[in-house]
């Protein structure tokens, strides 16, 4: 069911987008080549709690930790590892949905780790200019298909990356996950119509080979993630949005300034 959310709601999730986002800024500072991603779980932890605020994914189908991290040809869902020591040439992707007094909040964002190479800053690149064309496209009247459709031709067409198709992107609020789906994928002018209201994500993740991905199982930690069929690295970047009548609002903002048109 696709929930309707007041301006309070949408004010409260702004809130909790802010705190997710400080901890994205904060990060920024701190990865860099011989940090374990275990010590970045502690830290986004840290500071969720320091404010006041839970990480909504532990627990979430059975998840332990406040953050997925997943590393080069990861995808999603990647589990923080306390022996797992990230080197120059990584790219890491940092993923959290945080409850601060009931409101919810989901972002991930990707980080060059040292020096890249001038593939994978391609990638990043183009990874995050196509969450704000999707974002662009998310405006009363317009439908779920135009904000995919937008993410294809672009990282697909224009750019030769693969799409992931597997993984999208949601509606968010009560829970962490509700409808609509919100593929980065499609078909303009197909699918369920946005209306004022309307809070999703849009988390595009792209790979510099194909589009297909695989599962890989952790049975220590009862837990599946994802990493690219050919094993070339994948990029994500995702904003919490609200449909408003003056344009998307991201709620998830870390003051870049490709935030400046979508600000509450």
């Amino acid at each position: 069911m696709i929930t309707i959310k007041s301006a309070r709601e949408i004010e409260g999730m702004a809130q909790s987008g802010q705190i997710l986002a400080g901890v994205h800024r904060e990060l920024r500072n701190i990865i860099k080549p011989g940090i374990s991603t275990w010590e970045i779980e502690e830290f986004a932890r840290k500071y969720i709690e320091g404010h006041g605020a839970v990480a909504s994914q532990i627990g979430f189908d059975g998840y332990k930790y406040a953050t997925c991290i997943s590393v080069n040809d990861e995808v999603a869902h990647g589990i923080p590892r306390r022996q797992l020591f990230l080197k120059s040439g990584d790219i890491v992707k940092v993923d959290m949905c945080v409850d601060y007094l009931g409101y919810q909040s989901d972002s991930c964002w990707s980080y060059g780790v040292g020096e890249l190479s001038p593939l994978h800053q391609e990638l990043l690149r183009v990874t995050k200019k196509s969450l704000y064309l999707g974002i662009a496209q998310s405006v009363i009247g317009n439908r779920i298909g135009d904000i995919g459709a937008v993410i294809e031709r672009y990282t697909e067409q224009d750019h030769h990356f693969g799409d992931v198709r597997d993984l999208i992107g949601h509606g968010i609020q009560p829970s962490i996950h509700e409808d609509p789906a919100v593929p980065h994928y499609g078909t303009p002018g197909r699918g369920i119509r946005l209306r004022e209201g309307m809070t999703i994500t849009i988390e595009p993740m792209i790979n510099t080979g194909t589009w297909q991905i695989k599962s890989r199982e952790v049975p220590a930690d009862d837990w599946t993630y994802y990493v690219s069929q050919d094993g070339t690295y994948s990029a994500q970047f995702e904003h919490t949005i609200a449909i408003t009548k003056d344009g998307p609002k991201i709620l998830t903002s870390q003051g870049d300034p490709e935030d400046k048109p979508y600000l509450l």
